[in-house]
């Protein structure tokens, strides 16, 4: 039987709001929906899986019939899903009236529920969320042996929305649990009990590659991979500038990384290192592509210490310098050393 396994798709969201790539966002993640459930159709899987959150928040009725028709083009592929603490099961939600297509199975009780296929011998069990946050321990019912094969459906694993434990999803007796909520890709047991990530990335945090879980299970037992297909990428980078660097170079420093690691990812870099005392870095002008998120200056100036010393004996200003002379240069003395004589010069109490 093979199976795919996706979660936290989060139609409907519009990433990084406001930004110069943001308007085509939404659409990006509709895209890549489609792109698994043709994959479906094209590799004749048995069962796809969505471990909530298949929406950014309450559904459209007009984005219920959008999803519905690509679950129709199936001709072969069941679905099962469940909602997240996002598009939770509200009074009034259009989850609780909408006709899905005959080959989708909903699990949105707020009980442990589950769905029995004959045809693959298959029982998925799941819930689904009636609140923004569970904060009790829910994924604690056994498979009950209603088929051969039997899957969990969960969506959690922090504090505030279902609280996961190891040791028990280990002891129920599932032959795979999928998981959503957490959105970088990971297992929690390995080829057991996986988090399939966000399918695109949604957030700024969400870095590193993202995509979905193919599985099977045989007589074998069960064996998955991550399949990443991802339409972007945000990466977080840190840049070593030097005293030598001014704002044309780190631009276009910044400029060569960002063509190196791929236009189409999105971007937070961090300066780091010394630049000229007479130099500050205009990092709002430094995005060339639009696809920067955020440019953060953590970069000191590269004073000479024993000049300045030699300039203000008499002050403040060298009295300070005086208590670290000597110190080793990346020490935390010598950190001090950078952030005390910066202040005092910026506030002009030498």
């Amino acid at each position: 039987m093979k199976f795919i396994h996706i979660a936290d798709i989060h139609l409907g969201a519009q990433p990084d709001a406001g930004t110069a790539y943001s308007g085509g966002r939404p659409r990006e993640l509709w895209d890549a929906f489609s792109r698994v459930v043709t994959l479906c159709e094209e590799e004749k899987t048995d069962i796809l899986l969505i471990a909530g959150d298949l929406f950014h928040r309450q559904p459209l009725l007009r984005e219920l019939k959008e999803v519905n028709y690509l679950f129709s083009t199936l001709s072969h592929t069941k679905v099962v899903f469940i909602a997240g603490n996002h598009d939770y099961i509200r009074k009034g939600t259009y989850y609780r009236t909408f006709q899905w297509s005959d080959n989708v199975y909903p699990l949105l009780g707020d009980k442990m529920g589950y769905v029995r296929m004959p045809e693959l011998d298959l029982a998925v069990y799941g819930f689904s969320y009636h609140a923004r946050e569970i904060r009790e321990e829910r994924c604690n019912v056994r498979a009950q042996g209603l088929a051969d094969h039997e899957i969990l459906l969960a969506h959690g694993g922090d504090e505030k929305h279902v609280p996961l434990r190891r040791e028990i999803l280990e002891a129920l007796g599932f032959d795979y649990i999928a998981l959503g909520h957490i959105h970088k890709p990971q297992a929690m047991i390995k080829d057991f009990a996986l988090f399939a990530g966000a399918l695109e990335p949604v957030d700024k945090n969400d870095t590193g590659q993202h995509g979905f879980v193919r599985g099977e299970i045989t007589e074998q037992g069960v064996h998955v991979e991550f399949i990443p297909c991802a339409s972007r990428e945000y990466i977080h980078l840190a840049l070593r500038v030097n005293e030598h660097m001014t704002n044309g170079s780190v631009k276009d420093y910044i400029r060569e990384t960002v063509e190196k690691r791929g236009t189409q990812n999105i971007y937070k870099f961090i300066l780091r290192g010394q630049r000229d005392p007479d130099v500050e870095f205009e990092i709002e002008y430094m995005d060339d592509y639009g696809n920067i998120i955020e440019i953060e200056d953590e970069t000191c100036p590269a004073f000479d210490y024993q000049a300045l010393y030699e300039e203000n004996q008499d002050n403040l200003l060298g009295k300070y310098i005086e208590e670290f002379l000597g110190c080793e240069e990346g020490s935390m003395e010598y950190q001090a050393l950078q952030a005390g004589v910066q202040a005092l010069l910026e506030n002009g109490l030498s």
